[in-house]
Order: structure tokens, then sequence, then C-alpha cells
């Protein structure tokens, strides 16, 4: 038996920006990060960012936004594997909605201690 030829790595790069777009037209969760993450980028270059605060702001964006990616996922296997309500279903699709949640109340933590003193320092300039 021959090995299987690997796809090109364009077309990896392919599905995996059209798995992007698909999230985010179609996950109303995946456009609110986005949003929120527009709204920062625009807030950060009207408060002028520092080189590390944008970089700590992008790494939380990544995570957030593959983590919504992922969550997606899960709950597309999950529903292709059953329709019925399982424990199993649940722990899975509750755990995944969780992480994301994590990460989003983390990065609102970071963003609070990056944006509060500029805004403070804006306020009484």
């Amino acid at each position: 038996m021959g090995k299987k030829r690997k796809q090109p790595l364009w077309k990896s790069f392919r599905y995996a920006f059209e798995g992007i777009g698909t999230g985010v037209r179609k996950e109303r969760n995946m456009k609110i990060h986005c949003a929120a993450a527009a709204l920062v980028v625009l807030a950060g270059l009207w408060l002028g960012l520092s080189a590390v605060e944008w970089c700590i702001c992008f790494g939380l964006f990544g995570l957030i936004l593959a983590l919504e990616l992922v969550n997606t996922a899960v709950e597309a296997v999950v529903d292709l594997v059953t329709e019925e309500k399982k424990p199993l279903a649940k722990l899975a699709k509750d755990t995944a909605a969780g992480a994301v949640l994590i990460a989003a109340i983390m990065a609102a933590a970071a963003g609070l201690i990056i944006f509060l003193p500029k805004i403070g320092a804006w306020l009484t300039a």
C-alpha cells in the first residue's frame, strides 16, 4: 500500500481561511468578538498604546477568536454525532464555551489594566 499524498500547502491555508470566514459569517459570538477587537484597536490608536500593549491586545484577540472557532468546531462535531441530549455532549459543548468565556473575562481584565490609566490621564489632561 502506497502512502497517501499530502495536499498542497496552499490548500491547507485556503481551508483554514474558509473556516475563519464561515465562523465570522455564521457565528453570532464570533461577530461580537470581532466587533470588540475592532473597538479596542480604535481605542488603542486614539490613546496611543505602546508596542508591548499592542502585542498583549493582539495576543488576546488571537486567543479569543481561536477559542471561539474551536468552540464552534466542538459544537458542530457533537451535533453531527448525536441529536439526542446526552450528558457527555453537554459536557463537551459547555466546557468549550466555558474556555471562550474564561479567555474573554481575562482579556477584559487585561484591557481594563491597559486602558483605564490611559483614559484617566486623558480625562484629567
